[in-house]
């Protein structure tokens, strides 16, 4: 039976991927650091759903903490490790950046170091659509120039990713790093806009929307993320030949087994579209409090999804609004309301 380390396994992502795997057969290690950024009463039962599963053993840990961290991975000695902790949210880095440092760069650095160590079949680290940042020139492709990041969470996830092409590269160890485009569903995070949006128009109170609406996102289902992970996990770059060995439009490292890769719907969406489509399923209509853009924010994000399709023959199957639906439904069952 294959061991996967699962960073982030009390997160929104990490719960769903953790069950998908341990529903497939493998045995899955978890590491979280339990933080209060949202309720972290969600976050533990997650965790208590997961340690229904025999094949599922968690500790809890920052992962600044490399002693802890280090000490799980030599004793359970993953095949595969899938990094997805991290200090999340766009507008939270302007509030409290020392917080994305300690866990985006040191705790990443300390992944990086037991995969190194325990040299791993693949490392698999989230990255985000943040970091195309200034970029307009869409739907956005892997081998676009991704120099102008606007918070630093993205910068921070950029520089995951320039980390893990070096150690790739000095240590030969497969790495894909993904970029997530704004993933949402059941389980999902409270901080995030679905969640928000739902609660307003359920409670009946006002729900911020900046830009005045103008905003397009591509909204990508969890259980469509997840299953681009999974098939991803069987796609462990190689370091090419040469140049010539990398297919037009693949981000494959000329000189490291390094790839990054876009998981996302490939379908923008107007956010009043979006809104529109929670108001149906809650029955009632928003109060509705328009706003200006935000510091650090961006009008639209929008995946080229080709690579991964090429790569592992990724469809997502989700429609926007049947996504939506079946959060809604999820949120009234775990609110009772």
């Amino acid at each position: 039976m294959r061991t996967i380390f699962v960073t982030g396994s009390a997160g929104f992502i990490g719960y769903h991927l953790s069950q998908a795997l341990l529903d497939e057969g493998f045995r899955v290690v978890g590491y979280d650091g339990m933080i209060d950024y949202y309720d972290v009463r969600i976050k533990q039962r997650r965790h208590q759903m997961l340690l229904q599963h025999p094949h599922f053993t968690c500790v809890e840990g920052m992962l600044e903490d490399f002693d802890r961290l280090h000490a799980l991975a030599l004793a359970e000695k993953p095949d595969v490790i899938v990094h997805l902790a991290a200090q999340a949210g766009v507008r939270y880095s302007l509030e409290n950046p020392r917080a994305y440092v300690d866990a985006n760069l040191i705790g990443t650095f300390n992944v990086m170091e037991c995969a190194r160590e325990l040299a791993v079949d693949h490392l698999l680290m989230a990255s985000t659509s943040s970091v195309y940042g200034a970029n307009t020139d869409m739907p956005f492709g892997e081998t676009q120039k991704c120099d102008t990041p606007l918070t630093l969470y993205a910068a921070t996830k950029k520089a995951n990713e320039a980390m893990a092409h070096s150690y790739a590269h000095l240590w030969n160890l497969p790495t894909t790093m993904f970029r997530f485009f704004t993933v949402y569903g059941p389980w999902g995070r409270p901080d995030m806009a679905l969640f928000k949006f739902t609660r307003g128009i359920l409670e009946g109170t006002p729900i911020d929307i900046y830009n005045d609406g103008e905003m397009y996102r591509d909204f990508t289902y969890v259980s469509d993320l997840v299953r681009g992970i999974r098939l991803l996990i069987d796609a462990a770059p190689v370091r090419p030949d040469g140049p010539e060995d990398i297919a037009e439009g693949d981000s494959l490292s000329p000189v490291a087994p390094f790839r990054v890769v876009n998981i996302g719907n490939g379908e923008k969406v107007r956010l009043m579209d979006f809104i529109t489509a929670i108001e149906a399923e809650c029955g009632r209509e928003g109060i509705k409090n328009f706003m200006p853009m935000q510091q650090g924010d961006v009008p639209a994000t929008w995946a080229d999804a080709s690579l991964i399709k090429s790569l592992t023959g990724y469809a997502p199957q989700t429609p926007f609004r049947e996504g939506v639906a079946r959060f809604v439904a999820w949120y009234r069952d775990y609110y009772r309301v």
